[in-house]
C-alpha cells in the first residue's frame, strides 16, 4: 500500500505539511494525490473511531455467521444485496469456511437484534441458518489498538479466578449470557435455538 495511504490510515488529521515532510514531497503534490484518491474513490471518507466502551451508548453489537444459498444468477452476491440493505447491518463480508456471510450488526438491546434475526434475517430467501454472537466488550481495535482494562479479562462473577484455564469457546456462553445479563427465559432462549438465531 501507498505511504500515504498508510499515513492517512493511522491518522487523517495530521497536517499535510507533516505527511509530505515524512515523505519528502512538496505538500502541493500531497494535496493533489489525495485529491485524486478522493476522486478515484479509493479514500471513501474520514471518521472518528470511538472507543464505544466509554461512552453511554444504549445498543449492542453482534457478529451473526450466515449460512446462504447461492443463487443460479448472481450467486453470492444477490443474498448478500439484500441483507445489506437492513440497517441494522453495518459491516457484511464474503467468507471462507463453515459459513458465508460474517454480518456487523447493532441494535438498542439483545431482544431487538434477536428480533432483528429471528423475524427479519433468518426468513429472508436463500439464508439456510444463523448462529449469532454478542460482543461484550472490546479489548482492541485495529486502528485504536489495546483497550486499557482492569483485572481479568473473563470473570464476570464472585466465583474464584482460574487464570490458567483456556478462554471460552466461540459461542460457549450464548445461552448464559442471553439469560443472565439480557434476561431471557428457558422458553425465550429455546425459540432463538429453534429459530437458529443462537447456535
Amino acid at each position: 500500500m501507498d505511504e500515504l495511504l498508510k499515513l492517512l490510515q493511522s491518522n487523517a488529521l495530521e497536517p499535510r505539511e507533516n505527511i509530505a515532510r515524512m515523505l519528502n514531497l512538496p505538500v502541493a503534490e500531497v494535496n493533489q494525490r489525495i485529491a485524486d484518491y478522493e476522486k478515484r474513490g479509493v479514500i471513501r471518507g474520514y471518521q472518528a473511531l470511538l472507543n464505544e466502551d466509554q461512552l453511554d451508548l444504549d445498543q449492542v453489537t453482534a457478529v451473526i455467521e450466515v449460512k446462504v444459498t447461492p443463487e443460479r444468477e448472481g450467486g453470492f452476491n444477490s443474498v448478500a444485496e439484500r441483507v445489506c440493505k437492513f440497517s441494522e447491518v453495518h459491516s457484511a463480508y464474503l467468507m471462507s469456511g463453515s459459513y458465508d456471510l460474517l454480518l456487523f450488526v447493532t441494535g438498542r438491546n439483545l431482544r431487538e437484534v434477536a428480533a432483528f434475526v429471528s423475524e427479519r434475517l433468518a426468513p429472508l430467501e436463500g439464508v439456510i441458518s444463523t448462529s449469532t454472537h454478542f460482543m461484550l466488550k472490546t479489548y482492541k481495535h485495529r486502528r485504536v489498538g489495546d483497550v486499557p482494562m482492569i483485572g481479568s479479562n473473563y470473570h464476570f462473577s464472585d466465583t474464584p479466578v482460574d487464570d490458567t484455564r483456556p478462554p471460552p469457546s466461540l459461542g460457549e456462553h450464548t445461552e448464559s449470557v442471553l439469560k443472565e445479563i439480557a434476561g431471557l427465559g428457558d422458553a425465550e432462549v429455546k425459540a432463538l435455538r429453534e429459530k437458529k438465531v443462537i447456535g
